[in-house]
């Protein structure tokens, strides 16, 4: 598959233990996912932590509905934010593309920091 054609993304709203965000690309064939713990940026100057988490199967990507108590990351999800991007550089420790979602457009980046699994998260500012 092209670098350049758009490809599906979630941000699912997980009332978990803790609430977070699950953001999700579509990427080699799952879903490559982070949990943040706050909102997603919207504003090029909000940065936030983004930590790795275990891929998910591709059918994952439209899933709302109730986690049971006792299993892994019980609670409510609900779909945030959902739409295309476009892969526009991805490195080791570096992924750049462009979302266009609903609540999330524009160009983003996510950084890998030292500790393997923790990444920042942020949309760049308008050129």
């Amino acid at each position: 598959m092209s670098a350049t054609l758009p490809r599906r993304f979630v941000i699912q709203k997980h009332h978990a233990t803790h609430l977070h965000y699950d953001f999700r690309l579509e990427m080699d064939g799952v879903l490559k996912s982070w949990a943040v713990p706050k909102e997603p940026p919207t504003e090029p100057d909000v940065k936030r932590l983004a930590v790795e988490v275990e891929d998910h199967a591709l059918s994952y990507i439209n899933f709302e509905g109730i986690i049971p108590e006792g299993m892994y990351g019980a609670g409510k999800v609900e779909i945030w934010d959902k739409g295309t991007y476009t892969l526009k550089h991805r490195s080791k420790d570096k992924i750049e593309f462009t979302l266009h979602g609903e609540r999330l457009s524009g160009d983003y980046v996510l950084i890998r920091f030292k500790e393997v699994k923790n990444w920042l998260f942020f949309k760049k500012k308008s050129q």
